[in-house]
């Protein structure tokens, strides 16, 4: 048995999580920033940097408290370290050192977008080899793993990713950041009746691409006020997100039928979303072989129970760091190299 506490500031969430085996989550205490950046429109650095600082020891109380474990019970302690913003790591970072030194403790260092994808395992086991759809507001990826702790990305956003398009297209809808949860609720009581363009349609490989989207919402709502036109919010939320499903249900079919997996796997954010799931849920009848497993929706956001899942997979292959660990804010998946003939 494996117990570690893991620690999570790389956006707007201070959180800290106890988890064991990689599976278990025994605690996972959150402080969300929500509140302070809705009238900004979206994450302000300084702003989420001080409110980490508050909330660090805090949380760390919290999820050591719930979990009932003693620091003595502890095998290591996992942290985000990349990607993110450059202060809000620095807070967790610096927390996570500094509770390492004082308990004598492994220090692991974990990539954010690893953690997305090995939240998974809090729902079934993934099997491999494996695709992730890694859907937020940073990161639009399908991400192939040949084996577990594994990963090179087949294809990614070229502009904006979903979550991004979503924040920006309900901005320009008058609705609260973060607009996904929001726009995806409209949806559900809306008609597509707005055929808005996917970009990159007829391209091969698996890339995506957004901000063509997003320009067409904003261009369909600017032309409708100039005529005096009334767009029906739920048609306009449910035929903006049927345009960005469709994007990501083509690559991840084009996907799935170039690399036979066992598994597949959605994460992040926008994996919370209802159409989205639905939607994937249906696609895998063509695949009977591949096991559908999203992300459990209470873990999709940013925490660190899923910072302890993937740090669980460094434990394991004696992946550690030493005290001098920096953040490194752009951390990304490498591509996975293109076979020529």
């Amino acid at each position: 048995m494996t117990t570690l506490i893991a620690f999570e500031s790389s956006a707007d969430e201070t959180s800290v999580a106890v988890v064991k085996d990689g599976n278990q989550v025994l605690s996972n205490a959150v402080a969300t920033q929500i509140n302070s950046h809705q009238r900004f429109g979206g994450i302000v650095p300084e702003v989420a940097s001080r409110h980490h600082l508050e909330w660090i020891t805090k949380t760390l109380d919290i999820a050591l408290d719930e979990s009932g474990v003693n620091p003595d019970d502890l095998d290591g302690v996992a942290v985000t370290y990349g990607p993110g913003l450059v202060g809000s790591l620095l807070v967790g970072l610096m927390g996570a050192k500094t509770f390492a030194m004082a308990h004598n403790l492994p220090l692991i260092p974990v990539n954010h977008l690893a953690g997305h994808i090995a939240a998974a395992n809090f729902n079934k086991a993934i099997e491999y080899p494996a695709i992730a759809l890694m859907v937020s507001g940073g990161h639009t990826e399908l991400v192939l793993m040949e084996k577990e702790n594994s990963f090179e990305i087949l294809g990614e956003t070229y502009d904006d990713a979903a979550g991004e398009s979503y924040d920006k297209v309900g901005r320009l809808m008058g609705l609260n950041y973060p607009a996904g949860k929001a726009i995806d609720e409209l949806a559900d009581q809306g008609e597509v009746t707005i055929d808005f363009p996917q970009a990159m349609a007829h391209e091969a490989g698996y890339d995506f691409s957004f901000s063509g989207l997003k320009s067409a919402v904003i261009n369909q709502v600017h032309n409708a006020e100039q005529r005096g036109d009334v767009i029906d919010q739920k048609d306009l939320a449910a035929s903006f997100q049927a345009a960005v499903i469709k994007a990501l249900i083509d690559r991840t079919r084009r996907a799935l039928q170039d690399f036979p997996v066992r598994s597949l796997v959605l994460a992040g954010g926008v994996a919370a979303n209802s159409g989205l799931r639905h939607a994937l849920a249906e696609l895998m009848t063509e695949f009977p072989d591949t096991d559908f497993i999203p992300v459990p929706k209470q873990y999709t956001g940013d925490n660190a129970a899923m910072i302890g899942a993937a740090g669980y997979w460094n434990y394991k292959q004696g992946i550690f760091a030493d005290l001098d660990l920096n953040t490194h804010p752009g951390l990304d998946f490498p591509l996975r190299e293109k076979k020529t003939d």
